[in-house]
């Protein structure tokens, strides 16, 4: 009897062009600007009721990233990476997991290695055309604009986890508390 592929139990991704729109405004004192998408950071809290853990791979080191990592839960945070693959086998090794079972989501060349390893990977719709051409699945939103929060619900849904997920939030209580 064959055997599928290994269920996702990872979930990494980029941030500049994949959990924003890819621009970085830096003002005349210093400070950086993004914007990241609180349906993003919804979908980013969905991961763990399926057992699947998220996981920031970025090759720019950002204050705002880490701060948004740490809002939404976020363990695993990796910054300032100029080999998103090697960081992904070493998170892959750290979790003890195969890399099949790791998904990866990015938009743009340097992303292509990790995406290439992993069992399953995503694109915003706006990505550079070679990551969408290896791409298991490219969204209809752009980068920043919900296109993560997408990409985990096709997820979700491809490893039979969505209504499980639904299920924490639908009450059968009719009851309503003063």
């Amino acid at each position: 009897m064959a055997s599928g592929p290994l269920p996702i139990r990872l979930l990494a991704m980029d941030v500049d062009g994949t959990l924003t729109d890819g621009r970085i405004e830096l003002a005349g004192d210093g400070q950086e600007r993004k914007t990241f998408h609180a349906r993003d950071g919804q979908g980013i809290r969905l991961l763990p009721l399926a057992g699947i853990t998220p996981a920031i791979v970025s090759g720019r080191a950002s204050a705002l990233t880490a701060r948004r990592a740490a809002e939404l839960g976020i363990v695993h945070v990796h910054q300032a990476e100029g080999d998103k693959a090697r960081c992904l086998l070493a998170l892959c090794a750290e979790l003890g997991l195969e890399p099949a079972e790791a998904a990866f989501m990015g938009d743009d060349l340097s992303d292509i290695p990790a995406m290439s390893m992993a069992g399953w990977s995503a694109v915003p719709a706006d990505a550079a055309s070679e990551a969408r051409d290896v791409a298991d699945y490219v969204t209809h939103a752009a980068g920043g604009h919900g296109a993560v929060r997408e990409a985990i619900e096709a997820l979700l849904r491809r490893e039979g986890h969505w209504e499980a997920v639904l299920a924490t939030f639908r009450s059968t209580s009719t009851e309503v508390t003063p």
